[in-house]
């Protein structure tokens, strides 16, 4: 798994014996987001699918708006002089002429700012009215309908992709299916915003935008930013292992997207939008 896990000695107590053994850690590293060589925003994840992490962290924000605003995205050394060994752990986005240019002059010495850690996907947003990220694309004109059976497969399938978690216990997942149930992508983070944003940036990447009919599954709760973020994208229908914040439900009844949590094998609480699922009464 390369820099993804990491070995550790630990002591297990267990029936009132104390061992010692190996455990296998989670990795947790900071990656720093550069625009044409300015930091934007630092990020604790799960190394790995990076340029998916920028391109849906961009794509969310609207700073881009397709894969053609991306010019190139290198790894570069760290902070400091020019020749440090690099770590992956700096990402420089070049962007084309004409997003930067527009991202430019929307700057302001009230811009956000975009640190954030592996738990906060909207720490530094200056007031909850500048949260509601404006999306192109208007939910409710999406006719997607999927039988419930269908969604409550989504946890197990999404659990069958984590690779990691396996090993470690303590990642999160994020994972997009069609209205079938059939997984397009599923991709592991610290951070549950870490790994939307890797979702969305693949299907961006690769010409899946927008995801008009189809689900976001994840594994965490359903947040105010993991909503949000599936707005920007067209995603009509996210469901959640855990519960979901009630902004998160403010928010999804706003746009026009099906919201659901407490998804276990055999039930769950439909937020907003139950039309979308199709139940035999």
């Amino acid at each position: 798994m390369g820099r993804i896990t990491r070995r550790w000695p630990v002591y297990r107590y267990r029936d009132g014996r104390l061992s010692r053994r190996t455990d296998v850690l989670a990795v947790e590293e900071p990656l720093e987001i550069r625009l044409d060589g300015e930091p934007l925003t630092v990020t604790m994840r799960t190394p790995g699918s990076d340029v998916e992490l920028a391109a849906g962290f961009l794509f969310s924000e609207g700073i881009i708006s397709e894969a053609e605003d991306v010019h190139t995205a290198i790894h570069c050394g760290g902070p400091g002089t020019g020749g440090q060994e690099n770590t992956y752990n700096v990402l420089d986005i070049a962007l084309a002429p004409a997003p930067a240019v527009a991202f430019k002059s929307q700057q302001t010495p009230h811009s956000r700012n975009f640190h954030m850690t592996s738990a906060c996907g909207v720490c530094g947003k200056s007031s909850i009215e500048s949260l509601r990220t404006k999306t192109r694309f208007d939910l409710r004109t999406d006719p997607v309908t999927l039988p419930i059976e269908t969604l409550l497969q989504l946890p197990d399938a999404l659990r069958a992709g984590q690779e990691v978690f396996d090993k470690t216990g303590g990642l999160h997942a994020a994972g997009l299916f069609t209205a079938a149930g059939e997984p397009l992508v599923i991709r592991e983070d610290i951070g549950r915003h870490n790994a939307v944003d890797k979702v969305v940036g693949w299907a961006l990447l690769n010409g899946h935008m927008p995801l008009r009919g189809a689900v976001l599954q994840v594994s965490s709760r359903a947040s105010f930013e993991i909503v949000q973020k599936a707005a920007m994208a067209a995603i009509p229908i996210v469901g959640a292992v855990s519960a979901a914040s009630s902004l998160a439900v403010e928010l999804a009844g706003d746009l026009g997207l099906t919201l659901a949590g407490f998804m276990r094998s055999s039930r769950l609480n439909i937020y907003t939008h139950r039309d979308r699922i199709e139940v035999e009464e």
